[in-house]
């Protein structure tokens, strides 16, 4: 019989609980993006930010359930790397939208940086996922 998502080793379901809520936060909000992007006048830029949102949602649902898999120390760095981006890129991009100012001087460029980190940061787990038994 297979234990219910989540209750693995304290670290393990405490990683699977923060990725399965960032990835509706992003798929939620990414969605508010888009309507608004499709129904208002607004700049590409929110389209953008929707965009990235609605990718990184289901990678963030999958590190999730790799999570159940093995927990290695890659899989985190790679949910808080990728977490760290789509906050500092999209946050950025929205406010130049939005506030009409930016967070902080290459706030966007670091939050692409921090999501291309957290890709490779899930390659590097590659190896170490090994089915429990």
């Amino acid at each position: 019989m297979s234990k219910p998502i989540g209750t693995g080793g304290n670290a393990t379901a405490k990683l699977t609980r923060i990725s399965v809520a960032i990835a509706g936060l992003a798929g939620a909000l990414g969605v508010v993006l888009l309507a608004a992007s499709a129904h208002a006048d607004t700049s590409p830029l929110v389209r953008s930010a929707a965009d990235v949102l609605l990718i990184h949602a289901p990678a963030f649902l999958g590190l999730g359930i790799l999570a159940q898999v093995r927990h290695t120390s890659f899989l985190a760095a790679a949910v808080l790397l990728m977490s760290a981006g789509c906050l500092l890129f999209c946050g950025d991009i929205l406010a130049r939208v939005y506030l009409d100012t930016r967070l902080f001087p290459m706030a966007a460029p670091t939050g692409g940086f921090a999501l291309i980190a957290g890709w490779l940061a899930l390659a590097l787990a590659a190896p170490r996922l090994r089915a429990r038994g």
